[in-house]
């Protein structure tokens, strides 16, 4: 699938691993450690008027290893540290639950998407392993993998699109698309608050 080179509607980040660095199962707003370069990357997508937004597995709430409110904790520490997020969506459930949402399905790139009132087909989902990128091909959108440590050889491989880091991928996501676009506002988006399905 080619991606015309416009503005997308929305860029929708995996939260741990991508945005901040993964502590396993996380219910302490204390270990919460932006990755390199995401401040930037997304102080960058939002001056040019892109919305972000954060679409995440939290199977830990399931598991019972956190609760939802340390859950929401850690996600106000990381709207504290990297600035207020346009969506949040979040599954909450495990493997076993058979969920539409839990990534590598496309439920929380499609909620994401409706909840900014844009296609899933004009967001671009940026994560660090293969069930972002799957999650982003099932809804339609375009998947940018940007690899850590734990992201698997055949992870990279199978990706339809590698950045070396935040800061690429909002090179790619930004070149050939500097022309401004009437940006389509959704104050009403953050009173939702986090969408928890």
């Amino acid at each position: 699938m080619v991606f015309e080179k416009r503005r997308p509607g929305a860029v929708l980040f995996d939260r741990d691993g991508t945005l901040i660095r993964d502590v396993p199962y996380n219910g302490d707003p204390g270990r919460v450690e932006p990755m390199p370069g995401a401040v930037e990357a997304l102080g960058r997508l939002r001056r040019a008027d892109v919305p972000v937004a954060v679409v995440t597995n939290q199977s830990g709430v399931a598991k019972g290893l956190l609760s939802p409110d340390e859950m929401d904790q850690v996600n106000a520490k990381v709207e504290e540290l990297l600035g207020p997020f346009d969506a949040w969506a979040i599954c909450v459930h495990d493997d076993a639950d058979g969920c539409t949402c839990r990534k590598p399905a496309p439920g929380l790139v499609i909620r994401a998407a409706a909840v900014l009132d844009v296609s899933p087909r004009d967001c671009v989902v940026v994560g660090d392993i293969g069930r972002d990128m799957e999650a982003a091909r099932a809804a339609g959108a375009r998947g940018i993998l940007v690899p850590t440590e734990q992201t698997l050889e055949e992870e990279i491989e199978r990706a339809p699109e590698v950045a070396d880091d935040l800061s690429d991928v909002v090179e790619r996501v930004l070149s050939g698309a500097e022309d401004p676009v009437p940006a389509v506002s959704a104050p009403w988006a953050r009173a939702m608050g986090w969408s928890r399905w």
